[in-house]
């Protein structure tokens, strides 16, 4: 693998990389810093290029789906901004936890204790565990599924086993014509280090054929600039595919042995030796594929990582590990 270096001196010694395909940019961002949009109806997105958030505005108030600390009290004036200008309420009463993470959460607290905030039981208990005050911990919780109903409008909260995190959750807007669900897919990006920081690898791999499952043609990702359509999922899922099928090459063509034999009792050196070397032959073809295609397919260390975390997991979970010893 061949990684950016560390501890530049200066711009001057910083990597270059691909330029990103234009296909992968969102709008611009006003003056603030953010940029909200309609997605579909009373439903609206907000991003600051890097994390998205959502709102539903209803008559009885308004519905924030994630609070980013990056956005921050950009979320404020987005509500009301889109508040101002169709002459309705713009008092948050609902906030909705996609899942416990602070990059998604961070800034829950800055809506006040009136909020109801809903989440599933699983991020109840670690919020509880992680008791931090920026994020407080939800009042209404559920195991499998929650319908959640606020003047006149529907949303469907489900749990479909853990994948980035453990708690986190799918969130349907029926009557808007949109699913989101957080850091799975970057739409025209490759996911960042490890499956995009993730803690089950089998659950992320498999959770974009369950988004798929359901109706919609808008996507909330949670992350990049901007919306992602049904093909960028569909493109996501090829990219892991690929990474899978390169993977289980790499680990039936790399013989482990002449590692460990010439690290003798170092066996840590020769478990590096043997597992990056499988990493680097099934990541390459992977990053010369996507490179220009997904953003960021260039930058090495994204899909070797992704490649490590998605070939431990085919030893790990799926199995086998390595050979019976007779």
């Amino acid at each position: 693998m061949t990684s950016p270096a560390s501890g530049a001196g200066s711009a001057a010694d910083l990597p270059d990389y691909a330029p990103i395909p234009r296909s992968a940019l969102g709008p611009a961002l006003n003056d603030q810093g953010y940029y909200v949009g309609r997605v579909e109806r009373n439903l609206y997105w907000v991003t600051d290029g890097v994390y998205q958030s959502a709102f539903l505005t209803t008559r009885d108030g308004v519905v924030l789906f994630d609070a980013p600390p990056s956005i921050g009290h950009n979320l404020r004036r987005a509500v009301d901004e889109i508040a101002a200008a169709n002459g309705v309420t713009n008092t948050v009463t609902h906030l909705v936890y996609s899942h416990h993470h602070d990059d998604h959460a961070g800034a829950a607290s800055l809506f006040g204790g009136d909020v109801v905030r809903i989440g599933h039981q699983e991020t109840k208990r670690l919020l509880l565990r992680d008791n931090n005050p920026a994020r407080p911990v939800p009042e209404v919780t559920f195991a499998d599924t929650y319908t959640l109903q606020v003047g006149g409008e529907r949303v469907e909260l489900a749990w479909h086993g853990p994948n980035h995190s453990p708690d986190n959750i799918f969130i349907h807007f029926p009557g808007h014509d949109t699913l989101m669900l957080i850091d799975i897919v970057n739409a025209g990006w490759v996911p960042i280090y490890n499956t995009n920081l993730t803690e089950d690898v089998p659950g992320y791999m498999a959770a974009p054929a369950t988004a798929l499952s359901y109706p919609w043609t808008h996507f909330i990702s949670g992350h990049v600039g901007r919306l992602a359509t049904r093909d960028d999922v569909a493109v996501h899922q090829a990219y892991i595919a690929d990474i899978e099928a390169s993977a289980k090459e790499a680990l039936a063509a790399v013989d482990p042995v002449p590692f460990y034999m010439h690290y003798g009792e170092n066996f840590w050196a020769g478990i590096r030796g043997h597992l990056n070397t499988v990493t680097d032959r099934a990541a390459a073809p992977v990053i010369a594929k996507y490179t220009g295609v997904l953003a960021a397919a260039d930058i090495e260390i994204y899909t070797w990582t992704t490649t490590f975390a998605i070939m431990q997991s085919l030893r790990l979970d799926r199995g086998p590990s390595g050979p019976v010893h007779p």
